[in-house]
């Protein structure tokens, strides 16, 4: 959630931290700050400001600050109210420190360091971290190092801290007595390294790297490792030294450029054909599904597999919920989802011959990744991740994995990383289904394995005619963009693109949204609907047609207003009172994927007549690494 950026180098590092801040401001933050060590003398100096990256940035026109080594951080408040006082860095004495993640056990080490005469000015729990390292260096003996001496320099103090915190973090540390490094500790939230040609830097995500390097590494947990202009020191967690393997990334500072888009949400929404041909280029022209796409190991792990559990959050949980219809009806195997922020806080049964699926845009989503590694521990082995990041914790912790080639997804409601990872899922649904023998209930057909392959290839086609939709959508949006709530409706497999809808619809225009399946209507949400009450309808041309039309007959019966995307052979006619928006072809079991496609647009295009802040809507971040 929030963003770490951090150099030492051989000239002036303020540049490069006030851009790398620029790079993560999608990822949600409410105020953002930076400290460098002068060039001259080594003095710390530090600016702070509530708001926008372009508020500390005329800040820092009034200050002047400049240096080789520093470190910059946009927040998301958790511990505390959005504040100058509550920004970081955070500093104690003469050194600073950014924190992303949370520490369970601040209010204690609070208290003993108040008790030390240390005086807090800041809510946070991340400046308990800041003189916390300054009580190691200082050798107090409640916080001295393994041998009951007192650290000697930065790195050693930062491991010695660490020892004392409990929860998730990833930290940048500098000191003016030592102006030429820069020490970082990662537990839990993702840190990566930078390999340049003038220094080393530091950040959060890999994109606010790539205006200096593309050579990365990508830090375990548990790590920590000094960094000066032209050395580096890395340990572990036992804090024995260790090298970790530099990678050349694939991202380039054009993917993560607006270009000619309004939005990085528009952009995104436009490469979905683009994403879902990478995605399923390796199915080449192929006749037959092979399950070494999903890792060495799946072709014997597969037959095995007597059920499928799917952990997942927000957005990836609609994915996983889609999957739950593809799985059982194709593969004959049963599938249950569960939201990963409540899986490990509940007694459930383990079942070690259940494939665990967790899905997460990131790789680094804190909910899913404590759940995967609760499933682990009550020995769930046959694990695999559906993921967009290479290189990421879920993906590194995973028997199996599945990398989707949507690219870097940089607005906060996700578009085109749901229709890659629906991709994904479909391959899943079919090689489970090919593993054990069955399709639709069915002995596996050879013929339709290939005919449903052939759609796959399809999908980026039938994509681009849903976008070529988008002057119809914009119309619905200039009447919807006058509404303060609105219901979508579903069934089937339909009903969680309903409410992926909804999600998206609130997310970003903040209308109040709520999405049902259609036959639910009677049961409570008909009582809202009246003439002020939109109610959008997914409606595609299969078995539960019929039964949807009666209920969009309650609808209309009441006095409301019906949004209706259908299938050209749907049937489903316009009318005062119902609209209805024609969708280019049938697409069968893959049609969630084209329906949803138009809703983003739907959700997009009255953001816009409401004049929000598509991008970075208000409240939330794009990684959500904190609990």
């Amino acid at each position: 959630m929030c963003g770490i950026v951090g150099a030492v180098g051989a000239k002036d590092c303020t540049p490069f931290l006030l851009e790398g801040l620029k790079t993560l401001e999608y990822r949600g933050y409410d105020s953002a700050g930076l400290a460098v060590l002068g060039e001259r003398d080594g003095a710390l100096g530090r600016a702070r400001a509530k708001g926008r990256v372009a508020e500390l940035e005329a800040r820092l026109d009034e200050l002047a600050l400049a240096g080789p080594v520093g470190i910059a951080h946009t927040r998301w408040a958790t511990h505390g109210v959005p504040a100058e006082r509550n920004a970081h860095p955070h500093v104690s004495g003469g050194l600073a420190v950014v924190h992303n993640g949370i520490i369970e056990n601040y209010a204690e080490l609070k208290a003993d360091l108040q008790g030390l005469g240390y005086a807090f000015t800041s809510d946070t729990d991340t400046e308990t971290i800041a003189h916390l390292v300054q009580a190691c260096l200082a050798g107090e003996p409640r916080f001295v190092g393994p041998d009951g001496a007192a650290c000697g320099d930065l790195f050693a103090a930062v491991r010695c801290a660490i020892t004392h915190l409990e929860g998730a973090y990833a930290l940048a540390v500098i000191r003016e007595e030592e102006a030429g490094c820069l020490v970082v500790a990662r537990e839990g939230s993702p840190l990566m390294l930078g390999v340049g040609e003038q220094g080393h830097y530091a950040a959060s995500d890999a994109s606010a790297l790539l205006s200096v390097t593309r050579r990365m590494i990508y830090l375990e947990n548990g790590d920590v490792a000094r960094l000066t202009c032209d050395a580096l020191t890395l340990v572990d967690g036992q804090g024995q030294p260790v090298t970790r393997r530099v990678i050349t990334s694939e991202l380039s500072a054009e993917a993560v450029a607006l270009g000619e888009y309004r939005h990085y949400m528009q952009k995104e929404i436009f490469e979905q054909p683009q994403a879902l041909g990478n995605t399923l280029e390796m199915l080449g022209g192929a006749g037959r599904l092979q399950p070494g796409i999903f890792g060495a190991d799946a072709e014997g792990l597969f037959p095995q597999v007597d059920s499928v559990l799917i952990l997942a959050c927000g957005t990836s949980s609609y994915a996983g919920m889609t999957a739950k219809y593809w799985i059982e009806a194709l593969a004959g195997l049963p599938c249950n989802l569960e939201i990963a922020s409540e899986y490990r806080y509940r007694d459930s049964v383990a079942n070690p011959k259940q494939l665990v699926v967790v899905i997460s845009q990131s790789g680094e989503t804190a909910d899913t990744l404590a759940a995967l590694h609760h499933a682990k521990a009550l020995g769930h082995a046959h694990t695999l991740a559906i993921c967009n990041v290479p290189e990421s914790a879920i993906v590194r912790e995973t028997a199996l994995r599945f990398i989707t080639r949507a690219g870097p997804e940089i607005g906060v409601a996700s578009t085109k990383a749901f229709t890659t990872q629906l991709a994904a899922l479909f391959l899943l649904a079919l090689l489970l289904g090919k593993a054990h023998g069955r399709l639709a209930g069915e002995a596996w057909d050879g013929e339709r394995e290939e005919a449903l392959l052939t759609e796959l290839r399809h999908l980026p086609v039938a994509v681009e005619k849903v976008l070529a939709l988008e002057p119809q959508i914009e119309a619905w949006a200039q009447h919807f963009a006058q509404k303060r709530h609105a219901l979508f409706l579903g069934r089937g497999p339909h009903y969680p693109i309903a409410l992926e809808g909804a999600l998206k619809l609130k997310e970003i225009s903040y209308i109040h949204a709520e999405a049902y399946p259609a036959g639910e209507l009677k049961h409570g949400p008909l009582a809202l609907v009246d003439a002020e009450m939109p109610v959008v309808v997914v409606a595609p041309n299969d078995a539960l047609l019929e039964k949807l039309k009666a209920n969009m007959q309650e609808v209309s019966a009441r006095g409301g207003e019906l949004y209706v995307f259908a299938d050209g052979c749907s049937q489903v006619a316009s009318s005062p009172g119902v609209n209805v928006l024609t969708m280019p072809e049938h697409y069968g079991l893959l049609s969630p994927v084209l329906h949803v496609v138009a809703q983003q647009l739907l959700a997009y295009h009255v953001a816009l007549v409401k004049g929000t802040d598509v991008d970075k809507p208000r409240n939330l971040a794009k990684s959500v690494t904190v609990e």
